[in-house]
């Protein structure tokens, strides 16, 4: 059974539409994983903007996030984010969601021992204790990166849960069998960055259904 098949099925399983004509996504092969630096390095990016997203200054963020250097892992977006004094409500809104990324990042690279159904909130006090406390060194030498092949049976996986939300949306109804439309949002946005889908950076990730 190939990855997309077992997609499928699962699918299935939970009540989930499954669009059969979606094609499948990359192999491993044509994937190109990002090296543990990179993945920890984004993820004290990530958890330095979604705390940042909830109302937190950058100075308590700073203070927060002691061991790291957050600005330095920074995208531009997100280090004028971080540095803004007043920044705008939909800004935090939309930055304090990277949290569902974030746990991503920690499930690859070992910290989370898996993905749950994406139909709830990720653990937020775990996510950022994970970072405190240990310095980025010891954040990334205590990683293991998941093989690619189990990453890409979650990014072919989210995939198809996003394609069913969107088509919900388009339809004007609401997310099927209970996904939360703003988890499978963030999943399909890690993980398609985690297989370095069509070569784009963070800011510019794309995902299409």
């Amino acid at each position: 059974m190939t990855r997309k098949e077992r997609s499928e099925q699962k699918l299935r399983e939970l009540g989930v539409p499954a669009n059969a004509n979606l094609p499948r996504i990359e192999s491993e092969e044509e994937a190109q994983l990002r090296n543990p630096e990179e993945v920890a390095q984004r993820a004290i990016a990530l958890c330095a903007v979604a705390v940042r997203g909830e109302g937190l200054q950058w100075k308590e963020v700073a203070e927060l996030l002691k061991e790291h250097d957050p600005l330095q892992v920074a995208t531009p977006k997100e280090k004028s984010f971080l540095l803004e004094e007043n920044p705008a409500q939909k800004d935090q809104f939309n930055f304090s969601w990277r949290y569902e990324s974030l746990w991503v990042l920690l499930w690859a690279l070992g910290y989370v021992e898996s993905l749950d159904y994406p139909s709830s909130h990720c653990d937020v006090p775990r996510s950022v204790g994970t970072l405190i406390g240990a310095t980025t060194e010891q954040f990334i030498k205590q990683a293991t990166l998941r093989p690619l092949s189990e990453i890409l049976d979650e990014a072919d996986l989210i995939y198809r849960y996003d394609w069913a939300v969107v088509d919900a949306r388009i339809n004007r109804q609401p997310p099927p069998a209970n996904l939360d439309a703003g988890v499978v949002y963030e999943r399909h946005y890690a993980l398609n960055w985690l297989i370095g889908y069509m070569n784009q950076d963070w800011d510019d990730v794309t995902t299409d259904t």
